[in-house]
């Protein structure tokens, strides 16, 4: 799967709608952002069944601070909405290959419980 470019209009709504999501925080300015590029778009041909998301700090601002990034590179890895793993600075390919499948194994009945239990206060 190609990398999907995450802005304001889109973020959410790939969050919502899909269980598993790579985001990278990222800056045209900051080189090892950029370095880092290739790694990102090879796990993401790898790794099909995710989606793999970048986002410009420049260009939406607001994204980055919401989830309050104070530096780049950043990964953000969300399974079932909900934010599992923050990884700041360079990694290589091995260590983002450790990450996804530290995320893949990842037991997300707390998360579905959670869930539930807010759910069932709304109702």
């Amino acid at each position: 799967m190609a990398v999907v470019t995450l802005t304001k209009a889109n973020f959410k709504d790939t969050i919502e709608n899909n269980d598993f999501v790579i985001v990278d925080f990222w800056a045209p300015w900051c080189d090892p952002c950029v370095a880092f590029t290739p790694t990102f778009e090879a796990a993401a041909a790898k790794n099909p069944d995710i989606v793999f998301g970048m986002v410009n700090t420049e260009a939406d601002p607001e994204i980055s601070d919401y989830f309050e990034v104070a530096q780049i590179p950043g990964i953000l890895v969300v399974r079932e909405q909900a934010g599992i793993h923050t990884q700041v600075g360079e990694i290589g390919a091995p260590a983002l290959d450790e990450i996804i499948k530290w995320a893949r194994e990842r037991d997300m009945t707390v998360v579905r419980e959670h869930y539930a239990a807010e759910a069932a206060k709304k109702s």
